[in-house]
């Protein structure tokens, strides 16, 4: 259980750095680096929404 609320944390932390990322690379001009967060945080909020299923499979046992 403790890996899991690990993993959640750098789950978070990806996240407010991709949105930053996008800021960042917005007012840059750049909109390659742009799709790079986008993607980034697509990835980072799919798997952080596949983690708290598993919590809630895990906390109903």
């Amino acid at each position: 259980m403790g890996k899991k609320i690990l993993v959640n944390v750098l789950y978070n932390v990806g996240l407010i750095l991709s949105i930053f990322g996008m800021g960042w690379a917005y007012n840059n001009n750049s909109p390659l680096i742009i799709f790079f967060f986008v993607a980034t945080f697509a990835t980072f909020l799919y798997f952080k929404i596949q983690l708290v299923k598993d919590f809630r499979k895990d906390i109903k046992k």
